[in-house]
């Protein structure tokens, strides 16, 4: 029988059912966890990658793994999750294996003080939250672009812990830094990032 030809399961299915299919080795089962997990796998590889294309690659290669790795699998957690901690380390294992260009400085985009240590730009400049703003459709555009051209070091960290939602110690040993490390490269990007969209924010 042909992949074409295989029955499908539910959608629906319960997570402890499908995987003990998996481990069986049913084909069906593996279909239906592509179907469930690769589009949602596939939006967060490409928020690390930038490109389509290694994305698809990044999020075979996590599935590749995810298959191989099944029996050990606990189920403390919910499948999904767990499938995000490999499609995020597949992702970062493709950026480590690029050839490294030079990276900007954050300089030019961090805010700046005065003499008396007065932002030059504050933060009650800004005429909407950062909350408010970016449930605008048009700010969330500029908010990814913003992170995207942030250097890699500092992009990977605000991406880990704003969007993916990581802690601190968990982004620590994904990235292979120490905590603090973390925190400070964390704590930059944030600058740079609201410095980059200030202008954008002033004129809502």
């Amino acid at each position: 029988m042909s992949s074409a030809d295989a029955p499908k399961l539910p959608t629906e299915i319960d997570e402890p059912t499908l995987v003990a299919r998996l481990r069986a080795g049913d084909e069906a089962a593996y279909e239906t966890f592509v179907r469930l997990h690769g589009g949602r796998m596939l939006s967060v590889a490409r928020r690390f990658l930038g490109n389509d294309d290694e994305a698809r690659d990044a999020v075979q290669d996590a599935m590749v793994s995810a298959f191989r790795s099944i029996d050990r699998f606990e189920g403390t957690a919910k499948i999904s999750t767990w499938l995000h901690r490999i499609v995020v380390n597949a992702a970062l294992m493709r950026l480590r294996r690029r050839k490294r260009r030079p990276e900007e400085s954050l300089e030019d985009v961090l805010p700046r003080f005065r003499d008396d240590g007065h932002r030059v730009l504050a933060d009650d400049e800004w005429r909407v939250s950062p909350a408010i703003a970016v449930e605008r459709e048009e700010v969330q555009v500029l908010v990814r672009k913003a992170i995207e051209e942030l250097p890699e070091t500092y992009r990977n960290v605000l991406l880990l812990r704003d969007i993916e939602q990581l802690d601190t110690a968990e982004v620590s040993q994904l990235l292979g830094v120490t905590e603090n490390a973390v925190k400070i490269r964390l704590h930059r990007a944030r600058q740079a990032l609201r410095a980059k969209l200030a202008p954008t924010m002033r004129e809502l």
